[in-house]
């Protein structure tokens, strides 16, 4: 019978070697779902964000933030639950989707979003950028398993 004490630094090197590059590819899958995700919107968006925001637009800040963030909450749910790089990869564009037609569907309620936008309506901001979050919120619990 084998008493002596089970070798942790060979276990954390074991658990490194199978686990580390699962994690890493996982990881950047999302990364990279997440920049297309942004640029997609910031390229779809009745206003140019950047040339705003270096004006010093708060409410154009405030808005691209709200994306930003909306598009990352659905991916973090997928990168906690899911195993496989395919099912993040299917559920990730589905859900970068859901983000990108929320955005159409807040510009059609909030009629005159850029004007709102471009005038640096900071009420107008948050309002989009609380929508587009609460969206994700429900997408990320959607794309939880039961």
């Amino acid at each position: 019978m084998n008493t002596s004490p089970p070798d942790l630094a060979g276990g954390i090197a074991s658990a490194l070697e199978t686990g580390l590059p699962e994690l890493l590819l996982h990881f950047v899958t999302v990364l990279v779902l997440w920049g297309i995700g942004v640029a997609i919107y910031t390229a779809v968006t009745p206003y140019r964000e950047r040339e705003l925001i270096d004006r010093g637009n708060a409410a154009a800040g405030i808005v691209l933030s709200g994306a930003i963030i909306a598009i990352a909450l659905p991916l973090a749910a997928l990168l906690a639950t899911s195993g496989q790089v395919i099912d993040i990869l299917v559920w990730g564009v589905v859900a970068v989707l859901l983000q990108l037609i929320t955005m159409g569907l807040v510009s059609l309620v909030l009629r005159g979003l850029r004007r709102m936008v471009e005038a640096d309506n900071i009420g107008g901001a948050v309002v989009v950028a609380a929508a587009q979050i609460a969206v994700a919120l429900m997408n990320a619990a959607a794309m939880v398993p039961n």
